[in-house]
């Protein structure tokens, strides 16, 4: 056991105040110069559950695109309207980033959120930028821009109003049946080509659905998104992810197959990523949830991630490598040959990009309408 592992059996809640949250613990984060542990000292007092509430705080943000040279993904830039994320997603790769703001990549994550309220100010003031040069932005990239509050806080549609207003390329993802709220934006920037939505389904068994992601939209109501989207006109992908050996990964092909059925055109799969304080958080869960499999997913993790619970190597850290990576790698290019997904992804128009004129903006000399 490691020494995260001793500190988050230390900071383990009883299961009566996690109902409904993913993860099973609340460790301290890494950047932390002290810890802190849950001790039972004799005085404590029976009063029965005690739920952890949701609780939600303004950040004043200076930017809202953020960048990255990365040399795997399809995009260089993305927003994130929130940190955090109430969906609960125990596997989450962007849960370690909560340590950034001195919070636990644990229960902290999906339990004290933070919203930019100013992120369409921040984004129409950066798109009209000088010299700024248009290529897709990829939204929800870190937390889900659908996630519950967006219902109340409405920054998602806020920023997607910018971006329909500067002709301007998204790809969204999530795993929220709620992105169909706008299609009434999407439809006409998708008729434009400068929109696509890729929808996140990691499993159709709602049991397991509501262990991995607790407050997410049940998985029928995610194909019933891509349906919607689909019939609007807007391009879909289906994400399979994350792949968890031994748990989910029986499902690929089923899950591709529906998606396809519902209109999905394109597919891509990620194998489950443990980085930071992942790899205890998501032990800890399987160990709760799943013991008797535990150790066997554990291990087929490490067989596709070099003997380490975690690559993070450019080019292996999304699929893995090994005998394991490659027979999934097999399994979907022939579920995706098979079932006439498209073999490219789409790429999105940036020709049609342009800053609107504002008010008192002067006219061109040769008076061309504004």
């Amino acid at each position: 056991m490691s020494a995260r592992s001793t500190l988050l059996a230390g900071s383990t809640r009883p299961a009566s105040d996690r109902k409904g949250r993913g993860a099973t613990a609340n460790p301290d984060g890494r950047y932390e110069a002290a810890r802190y542990e849950i001790v039972d000292d004799g005085w404590h007092l029976d009063e029965g559950p005690r739920p952890i509430r949701t609780e939600v705080r303004a950040e004043r943000a200076k930017s809202i695109i953020s960048r990255n040279s990365s040399p795997d993904i399809s995009f260089d830039r993305s927003i994130n309207p929130y940190r955090g994320c109430e969906h609960g997603c125990v596997y989450c790769f962007a849960r370690p980033n909560h340590a950034y703001v001195g919070l636990s990549p644990g229960l902290d994550f999906e339990t004290k959120l933070f919203t930019k309220p100013d992120a369409a100010r921040l984004l129409e003031q950066e798109l009209s930028a000088p010299g700024y040069s248009p290529a897709t932005i990829a939204l929800g990239t870190a937390t889900d821009p659908y996630q519950p509050i967006e219902r109340t806080h409405r920054l998602t549609r806020a920023v997607l109003e910018i971006l329909a207003k500067f002709r301007h390329p998204v790809g969204i993802v999530t795993k929220s049946n709620l992105v169909t709220r706008d299609i009434d934006i999407l439809a006409g920037m998708a008729a434009d080509r400068i929109v696509k939505v890729a929808m996140s389904v990691a499993t159709l068994d709602p049991a397991l659905a509501r262990k991995m992601d607790p407050r997410a939209p049940h998985p029928e109501r995610r194909l019933d998104a891509i349906a919607k989207l689909s019939a609007a006109g807007i391009p879909v992908m289906v994400i399979v992810a994350p792949i968890i050996p031994s748990l989910n990964d029986h499902e690929i092909e089923e899950i591709l197959g529906r998606a396809r059925q519902a209109g999905a055109s394109e597919a891509n799969t990620v194998l489950l990523r443990l980085p930071h304080e992942l790899d205890d958080l998501v032990g800890d869960w399987l160990g709760e949830h799943y013991p008797g499999r535990r150790e066997h997913v554990l291990s087929l993790v490490r067989q596709a991630r070099g003997g380490k619970l975690y690559d993070a190597a450019y080019g292996q850290r999304m699929t893995g490598a090994g005998h394991y990576a490659e027979l999934l790698r097999h399994r979907v290019r022939l579920a995706k040959q098979r079932l006439g997904y498209v073999r490219e992804r789409i790429i999105l128009e940036t020709g049609s990009f342009a800053v609107p004129p504002r008010p008192g903006d002067q006219l061109s000399l040769f008076g061309e309408a504004p």
